[in-house]
């Protein structure tokens, strides 16, 4: 049985009557508000399925970092008549010597300086509680506690224990899966275009590859532009203190290469630990030396170098940075905290590409270039 028209007509009268009686701004945050509901329960989702399937998910996005940093390689081979797939391959290799190369130098740093470092630092405790009196005394006990930590994980490290084999299993399929996985990246990334544009309609394959070819940039600039300030930070430093005398400068060195990509948190902790070294060590004079050398070297990448190598990627606000950061941090530790930022940095680049802005300069970049009226 059919409804009457009259009847219809007096549904959509209500309807209309019923939006009247609720001002458009309520109309607007009750829309703005399901739309941020709807958000974040599928952002809960993904999260929970990261950590559900992270063994196979951290490689992955692992894989996609070292692709963005390497894949500038890939066209320089190709033009120089080497195969992609030979390209790739060349590629993975360096990058396994590299980072074996880079992991014995720390680990034999480490097995060497960890306990000259660990005694380094609780003298520094002491010095530290005689002067701050109960402050100095809770310090005291910190810095005991990280010491005595640091000098157990050399000594697991050197004996050999088995109990860390099931840890070391997964963390060296981890490492084989991402080696493999970079290796198909370089090799097939091209056509990851093709095969979005053969599984969605037009319009929607266009966007869609937009979208990823602008996370891509905006990861591959920070990466590479974050990996490039953190070997200046860490040569500079790691000379300044070997120039000092500092016991065990490289790995000191190598805890400011990684903690560069930790913004904020990793400089502030690893220049601690360099001056809480060098005060045990040398000294007040030769902690002050160190602290000078530490602050110079933030001061001249947080005013030179970061705006002159990150000027073509995506900028991210302080204060987007320290709430991923700490965000990135509370879900997945460490690793969350290094891999927040580029996964913001990826984020915000697709959001560029949805608002039709991606290419442009940034609004508070281009009135800062404008000359004062006069």
């Amino acid at each position: 049985m059919s409804a009457e028209p009259g009847w219809t007509e007096r549904q959509s009268e209500d309807r209309r009557s019923a939006q009247q009686m609720l001002p458009s701004v309520v109309r607007a945050t009750a829309a703005w508000s399901l739309a941020v509901i709807l958000f974040l329960g599928v952002a809960t989702l993904v999260v929970y399925a990261f950590v559900a399937l992270r063994a196979a998910t951290i490689p992955m996005i692992l894989s996609l970092l070292a692709t963005a940093l390497l894949y500038p390689v890939m066209p320089w081979l190709v033009r120089h008549g080497v195969k992609r797939g030979p390209a790739a391959g060349l590629t993975c290799a360096v990058l396994v010597l590299v980072v074996c190369g880079v992991l014995a130098i720390l680990t034999n740093s480490l097995v060497h300086s960890a306990p000259q470092i660990a005694a380094a630092l609780r003298d520094a405790g002491d010095q530290l509680a005689d002067w701050l009196g109960p402050v100095g005394e809770k310090l005291q006990f910190a810095l005991s506690q990280s010491a005595g930590t640091g000098s157990s994980l050399v000594g697991s490290l050197a004996s050999g224990v088995l109990s860390g084999l099931g840890l070391a299993t997964q963390a060296i399929t981890g490492a084989v899966l991402s080696l493999a996985l970079v290796f198909f990246f370089l090799r097939d990334g091209h056509r990851s275009g093709d095969l979005v544009r053969s599984m969605l309609p037009g319009p929607q394959a266009e966007t869609v590859v937009a979208c990823g070819q602008q996370a891509f940039k905006a990861t591959a600039g920070f990466m590479r532009g974050t990996t490039l300030i953190a070997l200046i930070d860490a040569t500079f430093i790691t000379v300044g203190l070997l120039i000092l005398g500092v016991p065990g400068a490289p790995g000191l060195g190598a805890l400011v290469f990684m903690g560069a990509y930790i913004p904020f948190v990793g400089a502030f902790l690893s220049g601690t630990v360099a001056v809480l070294v060098a005060l045990a060590d040398g000294g007040l004079g030769t902690a002050l030396w160190a602290l000078g050398i530490v602050l110079t070297v933030q001061m001249i990448e947080g005013n030179i170098l970061q705006p002159v190598i990150q000027s073509r990627t995506v900028e991210l606000h302080p204060a987007t940075i320290m709430f991923a950061v700490v965000a990135g941090a509370g879900v997945a530790g460490i690793l969350g905290a290094l891999l927040a930022v580029p996964l913001c940095a990826a984020g915000l680049g697709i959001v560029s590409v949805l608002r039709g802005t991606a290419g442009r300069p940034h609004r508070g970049r281009a009135e800062d270039s404008r000359e004062p009226v006069q």
